[in-house]
């Protein structure tokens, strides 16, 4: 077992968190997640009005007696939903943590904190991520430029980004972006950060309620599969290469507007293609994680592999590299052959 700060303090066996996916995040796959051992997440705002929500968070709780989550995306909009009225349900429901994204949560977070609740931040930089901390966030997840839907502008990769955030940051964090197998989170682990999020991985699971034509279009797609659109307007979001996200490129790369686009993007249509199976309905987000996505397991399965085979690939690299000194100075000695 992997034992981390995050799994100290947010109560559960495996530093794997499933990510808050809009139209994606429900009961059936946050309760096998976590009944798994990992951190499954509930999407509040999957659910149309926060007595749908109440309702979900109960499903959830018959389904699992272990830790999870839920996720609330604070978006910026003409017509907001009612965050405090969902805020009101994850408090009055009982459930011990909640993970917040988008826009300045600090209002949510200090609401949340008030009540005893647990509170992941969801930052795709350093900067952001210090200031979670600095308003009482218990934990981050820093999203890499490989993540699905919003990467921020920064075009900061994982590779880079976990380090850059283990530098600076005190409280514990999960790596989000890119992450499919063990070897992602034994990477993770040695670059700092204390668990992986997954979102796209577990989307290609037995409970997820995404239609089984997506799930084995993502298994057969590879890394190169996905198209960043909305550059133009700072507001990038990684989805699927279609027709419709190469129109929403054509349109902007001549001077459009989101005007021009706002039906293509429209959310309704990607929910469409998560129920009906039918990739050219609208925008869907996926990440690049996909080219590492080869079968459909169940979500605890899936957990339990990837602990599994993070343990394997740390106690490999342990009998495959030794640091031997020569004249004072270590020389990494890989498979016999030193460099």
């Amino acid at each position: 077992m992997l034992t981390t700060r995050f799994t100290e303090l947010f109560g559960v066996c495996h530093p794997v968190v499933q990510g808050g996916m809009m139209f994606v995040g429900r009961a059936e796959v946050a309760a096998a997640v976590s009944n798994a051992g990992g951190l499954g997440i509930i999407t509040a705002l999957t659910q149309p009005t926060p007595d749908d929500l109440a309702a979900e968070i109960a499903r959830c709780q018959a389904l699992t007696d272990r830790p999870f989550g839920v996720n609330l995306t604070l978006t910026l909009s003409i017509n907001p939903p009612p965050f405090a009225e969902y805020r009101q349900v994850i408090i009055d429901s009982g459930v011990p943590i909640v993970e917040t994204a988008g826009s300045d949560p600090t209002v949510h977070i200090e609401h949340f904190k008030e009540h005893g609740l647990k509170v992941i931040h969801k930052c795709t930089s350093v900067a952001h991520a210090l200031k979670a901390e600095r308003i009482g966030a218990d934990a981050v997840s820093i999203d890499g430029f490989e993540c699905a839907g919003h990467p921020g502008e920064d075009d900061i990769p994982g590779l880079i980004l976990i380090p850059a955030t283990a530098d600076q940051l005190t409280i514990p964090f999960v790596a989000s972006g890119g992450f499919a197998d063990g070897r992602g989170l034994a990477a993770a682990l040695s670059l700092g950060a204390d668990g992986i999020n997954m979102g796209t991985r577990f989307m290609c699971t037995k409970e997820s309620p995404v239609h089984q034509d997506i799930k084995q279009i993502i298994v057969g797609a590879s890394e190169k599969d996905t198209r960043l659109i909305m550059r133009q307007l700072r507001n990038s979001m990684r989805v699927a290469k279609n027709t419709v996200s190469n129109e929403v490129i054509e349109i902007l790369a001549a001077g459009g507007r989101f005007k021009d686009i706002k039906d293509l993007v429209a959310g309704v249509r990607g929910r469409r293609v998560f129920a009906e199976g039918d990739p050219e309905l609208g925008v869907w987000t996926v990440g690049l994680s996909q080219g590492l996505i080869h079968d459909i397991p169940s979500a605890g399965e899936l957990v339990r592999r990837i602990v599994a085979d993070a343990e394997s690939v740390i106690a490999d690299l342990g009998r495959r590299v030794t640091v031997t000194p020569v004249n004072d100075v270590p020389v990494a000695a890989v498979n016999g052959a030193a460099r």
